[in-house]
């Protein structure tokens, strides 16, 4: 036998040894998006970005420069269409974030920050398959995700000023300040003691007195 079948065997070996690990994993632990991923598993995921982006995409330059009026339209963007997911700080720590298999990668970490504007561009545009990670290309221009890249590059950078912004934009904010003020109003403090149960001076239970139906009056009949 050749050196080349006795690779190619081998090779056939591996990949026969890892379908019947799967199998055995997934008939032992289930396929839940619960389970913490495995070192393989993650490993994968964080190079799934880079394995999905062609090799010419990885070259695109930023074609539009960051002002200020772009810089605010990519926050307002980022709050309404990437924060359910990725967070206000990107940091993913959210409900969908957490829960997601893989997870939801901080967009802070080096990880996310080494790509280039091509990479990002391109995930944003086209998505990832076999992640969370959708498509926006037809939904939104390539302006304004060239408009995201450049956010996510601040993202790092966020001032508690801006983080703030970002919640109110979000509603966050609002909720806060609502409900602090509600907890300090007299009228939540009365409500909130009408809804008490009225205590019991004491233990005691008190009759009633007899009524006075007068001289002329007939008593009632129980």
């Amino acid at each position: 036998m050749s050196r080349k079948r006795i690779a190619l065997l081998i090779v056939l070996l591996f990949i026969l040894a890892g379908l019947a690990y799967g199998v055995v994993f997934v008939r032992n632990h289930g396929f839940s998006a619960r389970e913490q991923p495995t070192r393989l598993e993650a490993y994968f995921a964080r190079h799934a970005r880079r394995i999905a982006t062609p090799a010419n995409a990885k070259s695109l330059k930023n074609p539009h420069p960051q002002t200020e009026a772009s810089l605010a339209e990519a926050r307002e963007h980022f709050v309404e269409h990437c924060s359910m997911c990725h967070g206000i700080d990107g940091r993913g720590q959210t409900t969908i974030g957490r829960n997601l298999y893989p997870k939801v990668p901080p967009m802070t970490d080096a990880d996310t920050q080494q790509l280039s504007d091509g990479e990002l561009y391109y995930i944003i545009t086209n998505g990832v398959r076999f992640t969370g990670m959708p498509a926006w290309g037809d939904e939104d221009s390539p302006e304004s995700i060239w408009g995201l890249v450049s956010f996510i590059r601040r993202l790092p950078q966020l001032t508690p000023e801006e983080l703030k912004q970002m919640q109110k934009m979000s509603g966050m904010g609002d909720h806060q300040e609502q409900t602090e003020a509600e907890a300090a109003s007299p009228a939540t403090a009365d409500k909130d003691n009408a809804a008490q149960p009225k205590k019991e001076n004491s233990g005691k239970k008190v009759k009633s007195k007899p009524q006075d139906h007068g001289p002329g009056a007939k008593p009632h009949k129980h």
